[in-house]
């Protein structure tokens, strides 16, 4: 029991901790005042703009799991990406959501190496497009913003991207000896499985292009919904400030990314003008809409066959609580 509430006790620390310190900082009777001027046709288009953000997630890791040549329906990857965004936005805790993916496509007759794979490599996509789109956009935020602290940061993380998904695809030279590990083996197929991915230009440019697109179709919500709350920015404002809030949003320390969200929030559209409580207004609306566009993968879950996976889930549970004290295993959502 401990260990499933621990990972909610102390994100819920951070998400609350960070939420309280920003509010302090903020005129709430102003807040206040704004978001119930908030103009909700601009809502109701946030919303139809993140359900094409899942939407597109799932294209996204579709053409990921084609890559590696895996047998997986789009309506399964619709599906199953659905409850994963799920579990990752409304219900974050012991089990997130790209375990439940992992455990729903090994489930759906994958195997265990590419329904593992295929959720790290996207992922890895995932966030080497936000680094990307971040730069790539960088020349427009320092016009607005020339005196911007921490430039040189952002071509470092590329940097480090580039370096990182070299070494994944290098993993397969480890010496034989090492190959009898579980792990070693373990690296050897995501090695190649990365070069599937990456060096592949049809899999690595489509698959990156719908990432990109993903990633401004988010900044677009953003913007979407600044309009309905009246604020004074230009669509490019949202396009150069999201994506780095996003890029610390992947940070897992805290519950759906509460809390660092409404900080980053605050802090990125300051440099524009945007006041502190339009800032703090603007993120805790575009989560709501976040949480609200993902409640149908709860659904979803249950019809897959959610109450089994939580019944395995406890007795994975039950038999790390019963090994000897000092070993650990963590819960595992595969079966």
């Amino acid at each position: 029991m401990i260990k499933r509430l621990l990972p909610w006790i102390l994100k819920g620390g951070i998400s609350v901790g960070l939420i309280a310190w920003v509010l302090s900082k903020v005129d709430l009777p102003s807040a206040w005042a704004q978001a119930k001027g908030m103009d909700l046709g601009m809502v109701l288009l946030a919303v139809v703009l993140m359900q094409l953000q899942i939407a597109l997630g799932a294209v996204r890791w579709g053409l990921v799991l084609r890559a590696l040549e895996a047998v997986f329906r789009w309506s399964s990857t619709f599906a199953v990406y659905y409850i994963g965004v799920f579990f990752s936005i409304v219900l974050p805790g012991a089990v997130g959501g790209d375990a439940v993916r992992m455990w729903f496509s090994r489930r759906a007759g994958l195997s265990l190496a590419t329904a593992v794979n295929s959720v790290a490599l996207e992922r890895a996509m995932t966030v080497f497009a936000l680094v990307l789109l971040v730069c790539l956009t960088q020349p427009i935020l320092m016009a607005r913003v020339p005196d911007l602290p921490g430039v040189w940061v952002f071509p470092m993380l590329l940097a480090i991207c580039v370096i990182g998904i070299l070494v994944l695809a290098s993993m397969d030279k480890l010496p034989q000896s090492l190959r009898r590990w579980k792990l070693a083996r373990g690296l050897v197929q995501l090695a190649g499985d990365t070069r599937k991915l990456f060096f592949h230009p049809a899999w690595s440019l489509g698959t990156l292009v719908v990432a990109l697109v993903g990633h401004v179709n988010l900044s677009l919500a953003v913007y979407v919904l600044a309009l309905g709350l009246g604020l004074d920015v230009h669509v490019l404002d949202t396009l150069v400030l999201v994506p780095p809030v996003i890029l610390v949003m992947t940070l897992p320390i805290s519950i759906a990314g509460w809390g660092v969200r409404e900080t980053a929030m605050v802090t990125a559209f300051g440099f524009v003008g945007v006041a502190d409580h339009s800032a703090i207004v603007l993120s805790i609306i575009f989560g709501i809409v976040t949480m609200v566009t993902a409640l149908p993968g709860g659904l979803v879950f249950m019809l897959a066959g959610g109450k089994k996976m939580e019944e395995e889930e406890l007795a994975e549970e039950k038999a790390a609580g019963d090994q000897p004290h000092g070993v650990h295993t963590p819960p595992s959502p595969l079966p």
